[in-house]
């Protein structure tokens, strides 16, 4: 606990507390049964993404209670406030996942518009689906101020009761929302019976939290710890149990101490936090959407930090966490194992980790790594030295079909596996892709193009893991390969490609590729090319008619394909920190 009052002369909120002129303002804080003393300390905004939209956010309002218990114990105010979230498990498949990218920019601008517009002195963040994680902590860099993150925790595993009526590999494994888009797969080709699909999907998701496997929840909430927002083991804990309170007061008297020292965002997120972040995701064989979040963080702290250089740490890191869904271990299992601290300790041995780079705690990395005694249980958490595979578990691609880059997730796939050859079959959107799937219209061995998906062309930049998962199902997912300019989802598994850039709707060479041309995918060499000279690409870019027309000619989604960036850059919608005339804690 702090002790003493903290000098608010140079904090924002001196600006609706400090003075006569104040008066006013101090008058709306006793409206709400504020005393002077309350007024006189740091303001500290609690932002949670609570809502009732799905399991991984409707613990989060409970977390935050405990959240302010710890700001109150060390002399801060707490002031909880909310903002949106899009859950990407409600929104799959269908017009509603256009609406997710789009929130992260939603969330990181609401939360900042907040920040500024009550002057709070720094920023407790609770998120718990996939696009509010990078959204809060995005909000936290571009803001500059004290801020610790903290995960709502994932879901626990689901299980089939004895003697139900289910196929075997579905009773004998922990069940996540993956089986359960999988499952819809196996009924659509007829091997699962409507018995069996209504008992997996009353057990799939037995509570609260987010969805189970190294899925993207679950891989930028290790990204948070890595990165060093987030306490050590904060992100582990699922999310029913009552030991995440524990974590949440410990964030809030972090914050406070972390305000005392003037230990902001910025130096917490430096490019070596970034890429201690990135190796992170490799070795545990994190989704593909950490290639295009940690750009994203990078550009609100004005860092360049791109899709190839986030591919670049994930090429030398070997994979050596167990997770689903390229292999098969839950949440709930690693944070038995001991979670991303000893995993960062395994990254240490090797010498692939910046122990210099501070953390939410004040201390360094090196500093917390050296508190713990836990080591790889040799089960989720494989010895470094002897991995399950000696390159990381996401892999960076680049090639004449993809110019600006592309990223695949090769965790669980054998690598004489991890190249493709074949003609393509081309889709003008997700609809039309998951229609032919579930006609059976495509043959084994092609290479699937879905086009039109990236995030101003779609807009949004969708998910695609009804499609994949529909693969899956039907035992195909080994059988063909598939590219996009739009995201799959971290629970996506087989030979799947996205962030494919330049997308479709700005003339990338996937708007180019017709049925039957010859696509490879060698994600050893970490190459993607048509089989097309350069001649041809550019005769047929001269054909080209342009970007296809859109719906959404007005509203969000409007607004965010005209402001969207390119994808390697993190399709980020403003200039970024590197345009700053001022900082927010400065003001």
């Amino acid at each position: 606990m702090l002790k003493g009052k903290i000098d608010k002369s140079k904090l924002p909120s001196r600006h609706v507390t400090e003075g006569p002129e104040r008066a006013p303002h101090r008058s709306y804080y006793y409206a709400m049964g504020l005393t002077e003393d309350e007024i006189a300390q740091p303001l500290v905004g609690v932002a949670t993404c609570w809502n009732e939209a799905a399991p991984c956010n409707i613990a989060l309002s409970r977390q935050a209670q405990a959240v302010k218990l710890g700001v109150k114990s060390a002399a801060g105010t707490p002031r909880e406030f909310t903002t949106i979230t899009v859950t990407d498990g409600i929104a799959m498949g269908h017009e509603g996942m256009r609406s997710s990218l789009a929130s992260r920019e939603a969330i990181a601008d609401t939360v900042e518009l907040t920040m500024r517009g009550h002057s709070y002195d720094a920023l407790v963040g609770l998120a718990g689906c996939d696009k509010s994680l990078p959204g809060m902590m995005m909000a936290m860099v571009r803001l500059n101020t004290p801020s610790v993150f903290i995960y709502g925790g994932s879901i626990l595993p689901g299980k089939v009761p004895a003697g139900a009526n289910v196929p075997e590999d579905f009773a004998s494994r922990d069940l996540t929302v993956q089986d359960m888009f999988e499952a819809v797969g196996r009924h659509q080709n007829g091997t699962l019976s409507d018995e069996a699909l209504a008992i997996l999907e009353r057990v799939a998701c037995p509570s609260a939290g987010a969805c189970g496997g190294q899925f993207t929840a679950n891989t930028m909430a290790c990204v948070s710890e890595a990165i060093g927002l987030a306490l050590f083991n904060s992100s582990g804990a699922p999310a029913p149990y009552e030991s995440r309170d524990q974590y949440g007061t410990a964030s809030g008297v972090a914050v406070m101490n972390l305000i005392e020292k003037n230990i902001r965002a910025r130096d917490v997120v430096t490019r070596q936090a970034l890429e201690n972040a990135a190796r992170v995701v490799a070795c545990t064989g994190g989704s593909t959407n950490a290639g295009l979040h940690l750009p994203a963080i990078a550009h609100e702290a004005g860092i360049d930090f791109f899709l190839e250089d986030v591919c670049e740490i994930f090429r030398d890191t070997p994979y050596f966490v167990d997770l689903k869904p390229g292999g098969q271990y839950v949440a709930k299992d690693l944070y038995d194992a001991g979670g991303i601290p000893v995993v960062m300790k395994e990254l240490r041995k090797a010498g692939l980790i910046h122990e210099d780079c501070v953390t939410a705690s004040g201390r360094s990395i090196g500093e917390e790594l050296d508190l713990i005694d836990r080591e790889a249980d040799g089960k989720v958490i494989y010895p470094i030295d002897n991995p399950i595979t000696k390159t990381g578990g996401v892999v960076g691609l680049k090639g004449n079909l993809a110019p600006e880059g592309a990223i695949v997730k090769v965790a669980g796939i054998p690598t004489q596996e991890q190249s493709f050859t074949g003609p393509a079959r081309v889709f003008e959107s997700e609809e039309d892709a998951f229609a032919a799937v579930k006609a059976r219209q495509y043959k084994e061995g092609e290479v699937l193009v879905i086009r039109n998906e990236g995030p101003a062309g779609g807009p949004g930049m969708r998910e695609m893991l009804a499609t994949t998962a529909a693969l899956s199902g039907q035992g195909m997912g080994k059988k063909v390969a598939l590219i996009t300019d739009g995201r799959f989802s971290g629970a996506t598994r087989g030979f799947c490609v996205g962030h494919v850039g330049p997308e479709a709707a700005h003339g990338g060479p996937i708007a180019l590729l017709k049925d039957g041309d010859v696509i490879t995918i060698d994600a050893v060499n970490g190459e993607i090319s048509v089989a097309l000279d350069d001649a041809e690409l550019e005769a047929r870019r001269k054909d080209w008619s342009g970007a296809k027309p859109t719906n959404y000619a007005s509203g969000a989604l409007w607004k965010f394909a005209q402001l969207v960036g390119p994808t390697y850059k993190g399709a980020v919608t403003h200039p970024g920190a590197e345009a700053e005339t001022h900082i927010y804690m400065d003001i």
